[in-house]
């Protein structure tokens, strides 16, 4: 495989990050599939605080998107995570956590206090995630909603991601 070049999205690149969020969310079990659509709303919302492409050979093979999150109906410099897409064709090659590792390096340069995110323990582990009972976001297992603080302290309360979320 190629160079995997992480760059932000260009408005060029709009239609083929809909396709990879599809395609990576098209046989996820716990998916609601719309996953593309939330990225569109948080994009026309002007939302979107960091959106990363991955390409291999300027064919864009990967997407992550990061939005600010209220906590207690705050915006305290916290952000959520989601959802990070890579082409089926492309998974298993270390591109997630390459999109991953650049965002958390742009959200820390944007002097963020942290990153929330939904997700499996034992992938987002590997990056500094865990599942913290100070943050709550209602409806999903305690387990599965997981923060890297990028200071000493942690919030505590409810979280809320952008409205398109649903």
């Amino acid at each position: 495989m190629s160079e995997i070049r992480i760059r932000n999205e260009k408005e060029s690149d709009r239609a083929r990050i809909s396709e990879i969020i599809t395609l990576a969310f098209e046989n996820d079990p716990i998916s609601d599939k719309r996953e593309a659509e939330i990225v569109r709303l948080m994009r026309d919302d002007s939302a979107l605080s960091i959106s990363l492409v991955a390409e291999n050979k300027d064919k864009i093979v990967g997407h992550i998107a990061f939005s600010k999150v209220t906590i207690n109906d705050e915006c305290i410099d916290w952000y959520g995570l989601a959802p990070v897409s890579v082409d089926p064709r492309f998974q298993s090659k270390g591109i997630g956590s390459k999109l991953i590792n650049e965002g958390i390096k742009l959200l820390k340069k944007i002097n963020a206090k942290g990153c929330v995110l939904l997700g499996e323990p034992e992938y987002y582990g590997r990056f500094g995630y865990k599942a913290n009972a100070q943050l709550i976001l209602p409806g999903v297992p305690a387990e599965y909603f997981q923060a890297l603080a990028f200071s000493h302290s942690i919030p505590s309360g409810t979280v809320k991601y952008h409205h398109s979320f649903g």
